[in-house]
This record gives structure tokens, C-alpha cells and sequence, in this order.
């Protein structure tokens, strides 16, 4: 093991973390070793992966000295943040400056950073076409991710930027499956008319990543993105449909509207998903299906998602 490349990993017990711990534990031969790294190594996901393989270390974002010792040694770091938790776009910029200079601090020779747009480069503050958000944002878990980005630059940190698309695990844990309407039907809501949205698995992201990381210095300084597929809301409707065993409509609703559902985080969603709208040219160009699957061969689409987990989606 100590003669592998070792990939340090946060957000390890998560699905995108999780997802390339597993891929790299999945390919003994690959030449690569997991450090999954977790603030609790003694929950009980991180004795999974332990159990796995994987050897698991304490490291916090918020604690730039314990990245620095939980990067000790490794080749590559996947860097990856947890908006949802907090809601807090300035803590995100705050923990993407603490990872990039414990990698820098650490001698770290490969990032792969997990990002997104920073959707004010398009949709500049005084563009009413969106209210702004929290006085300077316009989708906050975008623009937090896409203007860390410049942490890692600036930092000197060799980084891959990897674009992530709408996880279809947002259907289980974020209560964006179906639900059933005044007439009994099951409605599955999606704000962006006939517009296609990139999604993709979220264990697949770091299958993903492991193939940037399997690629060595190739993808180093560039961005790219990844997708299983990309599907209108009708499209996923009827895939919902066939899974579910039961009709699902597609509930085409303003981005405003959505904006006012009132769950917290509506007016950023309401955000993103008028800007996937509007910008669906430019934001699915980023994330092409075909790349994702050259780095990742086993990358699921939507049915095949649907298959091994429709029935983890909360009944309505």
C-alpha cells in the first residue's frame, strides 16, 4: 500500500467522497490509495470504509492544521464543501482558502476540485431578470464554489476544476421527488420549461474523478464537467413513471413560483434552476455525458439509477 499513489478524500463519507473511495478501493490495481477523510473517523461510515480498505483520518475544513496533517504524504486531495449544511456562502470561500493551503502546505501534486458556475458572470447583481440573494449573490451555492476557485489558482495548488451537475439523489435526501396533487396524480416539479437539465448520480462524481486522477497531469489547470444524461422534466416524468409504476406529470412552474415554495433554499434553487434555463445552451456544453463516461465507465443514466433506487424515493 505504501508504494501506491495515496488520494485523500473529503467529504469521504458522503456521496461524492464516498463514491471515489469506493471507486478506488473497487481497483486494487489501479496504483492509488484511499485516506478517506472525515471529522467523526469513528461513525459508523467511516468504519465502513475501514472495513473496506480504506485507511480513515480526522481532518475539518474548517481546521486548516488538520488538513494539512490529513494531506501529509498524498498525491491527490478531492476537495469538496458542504453548503447544505450551513447556508453560508462566505464559511464555503473560507473552507476552499483552508484546503487550498494545507494541499499547498502539504506538497500536494493533484486537486480535483468539486465546483460550479459563479453565475454573476453572466447574471450580473443589477440584472433584475432574479432578486439577489443575501446582498450579493445570485445563486449562493454556485457563486460561493465557482469564486473559491480562484483559492486554488492563487494558492499555486495544481487543481482540476470538475463542474458536478443536479444530483438525482436530490430525489431521495431533498424532498424533490414526486408528490401527489389535489387530483391524487404524483407531480414531479422541475422550474425550466422544456429546457434539458444535466444530472447525474452522485456516487457517480467520484467515479469520475477517480478517472481524472487515473489520467495524471492531463486535465491539470482546466475545468470540466460531467453528467449522466440530460433530461427535460417531462423526460424524467416519464422515467419516474415507469419506475414508479404509477403516472407522474411533469409540474412546469415559474422559477418565481418556486422561489416562494418557502422551504429553506427555495430562492437559491428558484435561481439555479432559471439559470440552467436560461443559460441551458452554455451550462450543458460544460457537461458532456460522453466525457463523464470516458472517465468513468460503470456512469449510470437516469433509468438505470431509477432501477436500484426508486424505491428509496419518500412516497408522496
Amino acid at each position: 500500500m505504501s508504494q501506491k499513489k495515496i488520494l485523500a478524500v473529503l467529504g469521504a463519507t458522503g456521496a461524492q467522497g464516498g463514491g471515489l473511495v469506493r471507486a478506488i478501493l473497487a481497483d486494487p490495481q489501479g496504483g492509488f490509495a484511499a485516506r478517506a477523510i472525515t471529522r467523526n473517523p469513528d461513525s459508523p461510515q467511516a468504519r465502513e470504509l475501514a472495513k473496506l480498505g480504506a485507511e480513515v483520518v480526522a481532518g475539518d475544513v474548517d481546521d486548516e492544521k488538520s488538513l494539512e496533517r490529513a494531506f501529509a504524504g498524498a498525491h491527490g486531495v478531492y476537495a469538496v464543501t458542504f453548503y447544505w449544511a450551513h447556508f453560508q456562502p462566505e464559511r464555503e470561500l473560507d473552507e476552499a482558502r483552508k484546503i487550498a493551503a494545507a494541499a499547498k502546505a502539504a506538497g500536494v501534486r493533484h486537486v480535483v476540485w468539486s465546483t460550479l458556475e459563479d453565475t454573476r458572470l453572466r447574471v450580473p447583481l443589477a440584472d433584475d431578470r432574479m432578486p439577489t440573494l443575501m446582498g450579493k449573490y445570485k445563486v449562493p451555492h454556485f457563486d460561493a464554489k465557482g469564486e473559491a476557485n480562484r483559492a486554488f489558482t492563487e494558492a499555486g495548488v495544481p487543481t482540476t476544476f470538475l463542474l458536478t451537475s443536479f444530483y438525482w439523489d436530490n430525489l431521495i435526501h431533498f424532498g424533490m421527488g414526486p408528490k401527489a396533487g389535489a387530483d391524487g396524480v404524483l407531480a414531479f416539479t422541475l422550474p425550466m420549461g422544456s429546457a434539458k437539465l444535466p444530472g447525474i448520480a452522485a456516487g457517480d462524481i467520484g467515479g469520475c474523478a477517480y478517472g481524472i486522477f487515473k489520467r495524471g497531469g492531463e486535465f491539470i489547470g482546466k475545468t470540466v464537467g460531467i453528467a449522466g444524461e440530460h433530461l427535460s422534466g417531462a423526460e424524467m416524468a416519464a422515467a419516474l413513471s415507469r419506475a414508479l409504476g404509477r403516472p407522474v406529470r411533469h409540474d412546469d412552474v415559474s422559477p418565481a413560483a418556486y422561489r416562494d415554495f418557502g422551504f429553506p433554499g427555495a430562492d437559491d434553487l428558484g435561481n439555479m434552476f432559471q439559470y440552467k434555463r436560461d443559460f441551458e445552451r452554455e451550462f450543458r456544453a460544460a457537461r458532456d455525458p460522453a466525457f463523464a463516461r470516458s472517465l468513468n465507465p460503470a456512469l449510470q443514466t437516469f433509468d438505470a439509477w431509477l432501477a436500484a433506487n426508486a424505491a428509496r424515493i419518500p412516497p408522496a
